[in-house]
């Protein structure tokens, strides 16, 4: 998969799905990219042929199927697809409502799964593809405040190294990237939801909701260089399973290692103390 490729991106309006999607055009690639609204791709309408605009219900898996059928049509066949449309989701388990946390998932999840499995036909004609599927270091080391939108992105990571292992047969990849705090919107109201309904025992948890907020503006990722490094994977023979994206996911990523090694070892005992004797 050298030279120019073809790429699919949800989410793509705005944030990370956005800055991608513009430098992977100014590289001289072609993007296929979804939103809700095609208006809102606008920014986007200078790069002509090689953008494709894409009006996509991720909740709706007949609205994923024509956006790739129509990709497909337009450039011949499809090389990358990334999996970046999501929103955070703060609060307590107990304050939030059925609908919030379904809504969530449904987006962050099960849009992931509806795009993949309709991918899939495509990049098994030719043995070939990547699937970029953009979690969260919240999906393997938790803050506080994020328990859904935690679970959310662990469930993301665990199907991306599941795939991993089911799909390399067929000659298509999977990465699973889990970006720290990148300088996006994604600190917005636009882009992160909050509990509507609070319980004032969990008034510790706003202060930690405030402490990330006062980030916004600050966070040390630059988004303009994550196309190259999405690149930079889908041209390796062996990328990576799971990338950790960012010095403070790399570090977060550590010492939560670390610590589970620690926890392993105290605990070794009482895990091998259930095996038949032998």
């Amino acid at each position: 998969m050298t030279g120019t490729k073809i790429w699919y991106i949800t989410g793509a309006s705005k944030g990370m799905g956005f800055a991608v999607a513009q430098q992977l055009l100014i590289k001289g690639h072609c993007v296929a990219a979804t939103s809700r609204s095609v208006s809102s791709l606008e920014p986007l309408f200078q790069y002509g042929e090689k953008f494709l605009p894409l009006e996509v219900d991720l909740k709706k898996e007949s609205s994923i199927a024509q956006s790739l059928k129509t990709t497909y049509e337009k450039f011949g066949r499809l090389d990358v697809v990334v999996n970046n449309a999501g929103y955070g989701l703060g609060g307590a388990l107990e304050e939030l409502t059925s609908e919030e946390i379904n809504d969530n998932f449904e987006v962050n999840f099960f849009a992931v799964v509806k795009v993949i499995q309709q991918a899939l036909p495509y990049l098994r004609d030719q043995r070939s593809g990547h699937i970029i599927n953009i979690s969260s270091i919240a999906g393997f080391a938790p803050g506080t405040g994020w328990s859904m939108y935690s679970a959310a992105k662990f469930a993301v990571s665990g199907l991306s190294e599941a795939l991993s292992n089911d799909l390399k047969p067929l000659g298509i990849h999977v990465t699973n990237v889990l970006p720290g705090w990148f300088r996006t919107n994604f600190a917005n109201t636009d882009s992160i939801a909050y509990n509507k309904n609070s319980i004032k025992d969990y008034d510790y948890l706003r202060e930690a909701h405030e402490r990330m907020n006062k980030l916004n503006g600050n966070q040390p990722g630059d988004p303009d260089k994550i196309a190259d490094v999405f690149l930079e994977i889908v041209n390796n023979p062996a990328p990576a399973v799971n990338l950790f994206l960012g010095s403070d996911s790399f570090n977060r990523a550590q010492s939560k290692i670390e610590q589970l090694s620690q926890e392993m070892s105290r605990w070794k005992d009482i895990s091998f103390s259930t095996d038949f004797p032998g």
